[in-house]
């Protein structure tokens, strides 16, 4: 993701918690389509305020969330709420919308929730997921209804493909949907 107009601004991150998002997709409807475990190692890319962050955190008791943004602000709005519900098993990442600097083969999820669309280098983005994911693993992408930078499920499969991974489930309709895809070997 570059800095520009397309990336929601931090300012408006109290807009991102607004509990009428659960219409949409709550975090319990997300957690239950990563096929979370509690030993699971998951980066989120794009946490914005951390809305399904804490939740997701929460489950993975042994295990842990990297969060990674480009704006330290949404960082460290995510990292104050999360603190305050005494999570420790979460790690926080500035990126800088090309690459990850997070070691191969390191996690058995990744996601990201209305960010795809925002995504400049997205053919850059799909080759680093696929390095960063351990074979098996999954890349799970939501987007959702109203977002004006949403994609569509089409063109996100085709970019997948595109980048070696195998189409694994759909979730929701064509407004409001996930797409889970593995990392074959």
């Amino acid at each position: 993701m570059s800095r520009d107009k397309r990336v929601f601004p931090h300012k408006f991150a109290f807009a991102l918690l607004i509990p009428l998002r659960n219409v949409l997709l709550s975090p319990r409807r997300l957690i239950e389509r990563l096929e979370l475990k509690e030993s699971s190692n998951a980066l989120e890319v794009g946490p914005g305020p951390g809305y399904f962050s804490a939740k997701v955190a929460s489950i993975l008791t042994r295990g842990r969330l990297v969060i990674a943004d480009i704006q330290p602000e949404m960082l460290d709005i995510a990292k104050k709420r999360l603190d305050k519900r005494g999570l420790s098993n979460v790690e926080y990442r500035q990126c800088d919308g090309r690459a990850f600097d997070l070691p191969d083969s390191s996690f058995d999820r990744i996601f990201l929730v209305a960010v795809m669309g925002e995504v400049e280098n997205k053919e850059s983005y799909m080759s680093e997921f696929r390095r960063m994911l351990k074979t098996g693993g999954i890349l799970s992408i939501s987007e959702i209804a109203g977002d004006p930078d949403k994609m569509p499920a089409d063109s996100l499969r085709r970019l997948a493909s595109g980048a070696g991974f195998n189409f694994y489930r759909f979730y929701g309709n064509k407004w409001s949907y996930t797409l889970n895809f593995r990392k074959g070997i």
